[in-house]
């Protein structure tokens, strides 16, 4: 099954310094019905204005994934661990006992991300931060793994405390790709057009839509216009 979640639909809060859409329930935005998808909990579309970000607050027991967009954002937290992720790039902070972090735009230009929190499946760990780089050419076959809670996977994504994968990358237009599920997926339109099906359903998904696929192996994904997508598989 395919449950389609429109752009426009989403919650969403605007301030001076941040215009924001939320995928489930977060902060001043609440829906009995969008409390969070098995064990991913939060999936926040933010734009952030120049010079600005959030300052030091604190997160516990929560694996916290940013997906940089746009821009750049310069990570500060109090084990130590600095860094600046760049748009394409990914940055995983395992929150585990408790660590106070702030994430700002440093740059003249607004900076664009996605925040994913997946609760973790082991409690009061010692916190980290981590990022990557990954390819940022477009492909016409697949999408990197770019974060994963196996043990095999540790060479090539950023680990995290729980069963889960997520893929994410660019495809051009025209591609076709059978993408595997392990557990159920959601899946995210960065950016551009695609379709997502399962040989019963043929959902369009446009810039800044989610979906939620559950009950099946595999969903097949057709380019209609150069994309970057996101899908999160966990349980």
């Amino acid at each position: 099954m395919i449950k389609h979640y429109p752009f426009q639909q989403l919650g969403k809060a605007k301030y001076a310094w941040l215009d924001t859409h939320h995928h489930f329930s977060f902060a001043q935005y609440y829906n009995p019905r969008r409390m969070g998808f098995g064990r991913l909990r939060v999936i926040n579309d933010d734009r952030i204005a120049a010079y600005s970000g959030f300052p030091e607050h604190p997160h516990k027991n929560m694996e916290i994934i940013t997906f940089v967009r746009s821009g750049a954002i310069s990570h500060e937290d109090s084990r130590g661990n600095k860094g600046v992720t760049g748009a394409g790039e990914v940055q995983v902070m395992s929150a585990g006992k408790g660590i106070w972090h702030s994430e700002f735009n440093q740059g003249s230009q607004a900076a664009s991300m996605f925040q994913i929190w997946i609760e973790p499946n082991s409690h009061n760990v010692a916190p980290r931060w981590d990022s990557m780089a990954f390819p940022k050419s477009a492909s016409n076959s697949h999408l990197p793994l770019v974060v994963s809670g196996y043990v095999e996977d540790r060479q090539q994504a950023l680990f995290i405390q729980q069963d889960a994968r997520i893929f994410a990358g660019k495809l051009v237009k025209g591609s076709e790709i059978i993408h595997q599920i392990t557990h159920q997926a959601y899946v995210i339109a960065s950016q551009g057009q695609f379709t997502l099906g399962n040989g019963q359903q043929i959902v369009e998904m446009a810039k800044g839509d989610g979906a939620e696929v559950t009950q099946q192996k595999f969903v097949t994904i057709k380019v209609q216009q150069d994309c970057e997508i996101i899908i999160i598989d966990v349980a």
